[in-house]
């Protein structure tokens, strides 16, 4: 099958059909009616709003509603969250969220509805926090792209679910929906989009409708056409960007629905997994944490920071990461880490100074009762053979935790630190594979 041959069916199974587009109109008009009867039975001054892929026609299946209830400027914003968080608990039952903003969550006719209350703002120069700034995406796209133009944000949505790249969330470090709207907006395709990213570079920068903002570093840059302070594509880690860049190649290359659709792999067995260590000729280290009760967006954030300050303490004692990955379940965090090596010499090679700098007599004194030998002139420097402060992987990263800088919510409490064969038995397969034999979705 050619590209057209392939996007036409992607098309055909992502678009939603006018039954279902049917099915959400009605409830999102039955929420609508409800929330405009409470408003106005309790007297709040407010416009309602849908924002998000619903309201720009952008949704792939199931989407979630978006309902922004915007208050006047002059509204003190502490009295912007009472109301609005009252009136979201008291429609949608659900719970409050906290993020810079906070809103409400909850379930209305089986979809998951985010009650947002926000500003009323004529532009964006007064903005109070960032969603202020949401609607004006949803006023933005409308004007901008038309059914077909949906239709291809919906195919570069999905092929960026299929490669892993989708979602501007920690655990994804992706590309948002407003960005890829943008991006089809910029570009004028899905394809368009793809063989544009094959130019990109770390640093690309993006101007839409030639609207360009101050200086920014980032992997990527994308002014936001409604806000030119703002980078759309902030959240995009350069690994994300790098994947993307060559998921894009590949399908222009060898178009195919596994772009779309990947198959799920098959974890490697318990002896595949022991004989890639012994290839590699390398060790298994785990660490894990309970799930503390956190906004888990946050944890996502700090299970990578966690994972950043493990592999660097594994690098500074001399017991070197080949490679990390880590997964948070329903009761605990983990990081695992392929590492070079888990035991060490107890001794190592520890120079000090040129014989002719003045301290070099105190290093001697310092040294002179060295059990493992006295110091010896190597290169014009004076060295000494010392005892290594850790000589085992498992016992550094446990006294090391508490200095190494994990994420501030984790209870280091908690912390199991597993050496090599009780972090291949005691593992996830489906981690361990990904950590001993990295592919792409669509491989």
């Amino acid at each position: 099958m050619n590209h057209d041959d392939i996007e036409r069916s992607v098309a055909k199974r992502i678009i939603p059909s006018e039954s279902e587009i049917a099915s959400i109109e009605e409830r999102a008009g039955r929420l609508e009616c409800m929330v405009r009867e409470y408003v106005s039975s309790h007297g709040i001054d407010v416009e309602l709003r849908f924002a998000g892929s619903y309201s720009k026609g952008t949704f792939l299946s199931d989407p979630d509603l978006d309902l922004f209830m915007m208050f006047p400027e002059s509204l003190p914003r502490a009295e912007l969250e009472r109301i609005g968080l009252k009136a979201g608990e008291d429609i949608l039952h659900g719970e409050r969220m906290f993020s810079e903003h906070p809103y409400t969550r909850g379930v209305f006719e089986g979809i998951e509805v985010d009650m947002v209350p926000c500003y009323h703002l004529d532009s964006t120069e007064k903005l109070q926090s960032a969603v202020d700034r949401t609607p004006f995406h949803t006023s933005y796209i409308k004007g901008k792209l038309d059914a077909k133009g949906c239709n291809q944000v919906r195919l570069l949505k999905k092929f960026m679910k299929g490669i892993g790249t989708y979602g501007a969330e920690q655990d994804s470090r992706g590309f948002s929906g407003y960005l890829c709207e943008l991006l089809v907006v910029h570009y004028g395709s899905f394809r368009k989009v793809l063989e544009g990213a094959l130019t990109w570079r770390k640093g690309m920068t993006i101007s839409i409708d030639g609207c360009r903002g101050p200086k920014m570093s980032s992997p990527l840059v994308v002014y936001d056409p409604v806000d030119s302070r703002r980078n759309v594509s902030s959240a995009v880690h350069v690994d994300t960007m790098s994947t993307f860049i060559h998921a894009a190649k590949s399908y222009l290359d060898a178009p195919s629905e596994r772009f779309f659709f990947p198959v799920p792999r098959t974890p490697m067995s318990d002896a595949c997994l022991k004989g890639r260590l012994e290839l590699h000729g390398t060790r298994l280290l785990s660490v894990s944490f309970s799930r503390p009760d956190v906004v888990e967006d946050s944890l996502h954030s700090q299970l990578w920071k966690s994972q950043y300050a493990i592999s660097r303490k594994l690098d500074e004692f001399g017991f070197n990461t080949i490679r990390a990955v880590h997964r948070m379940y329903d009761d605990r965090m983990v990081c695992v880490f392929e590492i070079e090596r888990d035991t060490l010499p107890t001794v190592h090679r520890h120079p000090g100074p040129p014989i002719w700098v003045n301290n070099s007599e105190a290093f001697l004194e310092r040294w002179s009762d060295n059990e493992h030998g006295s110091p010896y002139i190597d290169d014009g420097v004076w060295t000494v053979v010392s005892p290594r402060q850790y000589s085992c992987a498992t016992s550094m990263v446990s006294a090391e935790l508490p200095m190494a800088g994990v994420g501030r919510d984790l209870d280091l409490a908690t912390a199991r630190v597993l050496g090599n064969d009780d972090a291949l038995s005691g593992t996830d397969r489906t981690l361990l594979t990904e950590l001993l034999d990295p592919k792409f979705p669509w491989e």
